[in-house]
């Protein structure tokens, strides 16, 4: 996070700017939180791209899903990572986000930290956020 602004500031900036989030652990159960925040961030414009080695080459909302962030092609340009996965998966999540050449954001929904990978991005530029879903947060500034 910029030290200069604050979590909210941040989130207002990342609601404002993102256009493509790689959403990882996308569920095609319309009942699951990923597929109703994913579904949320397509209708505010934004395009998701689906990572769940599960579902790897068929579709979820319209788009191709990938099995890993490193198979999802260099001119998707994804600006944001959205994890829905469990706190002792985002070491790993965060370490294969960071060679994306446009990544500018790593998010963690609600129940989801890792404080020491947040730490690990934050040191590589990138801005995190923590335990907060987009989908409560964004519409404040949208």
């Amino acid at each position: 996070m910029n030290t200069d602004m604050s979590e909210d500031e941040e989130i207002a900036r990342i609601a404002g700017r993102t256009r493509v989030v790689a959403v990882v652990g996308l569920s095609p159960n319309e009942a699951r939180p990923s597929w109703g925040v994913a579904r949320f961030l397509q209708a505010q414009g934004l395009r998701i791209i689906p990572v769940n080695p599960g579902h790897a080459g068929k579709e979820i909302l319209g788009e191709t899903v990938y099995a890993t962030l490193s198979e999802i092609p260099v001119d998707a340009r994804v600006e944001m990572v959205d994890v829905f996965r469990r706190s002792e998966a985002v070491a790993g999540i965060v370490d294969e986000a960071l060679a994306l050449p446009n990544l500018q954001v790593i998010w963690t929904q609600l129940g989801i930290r890792d404080d020491a990978a947040a730490d690990k991005a934050r040191r590589a530029g990138i801005t995190v956020i923590q335990d907060r879903c987009p989908k409560i947060e964004f519409p404040r500034y949208l």
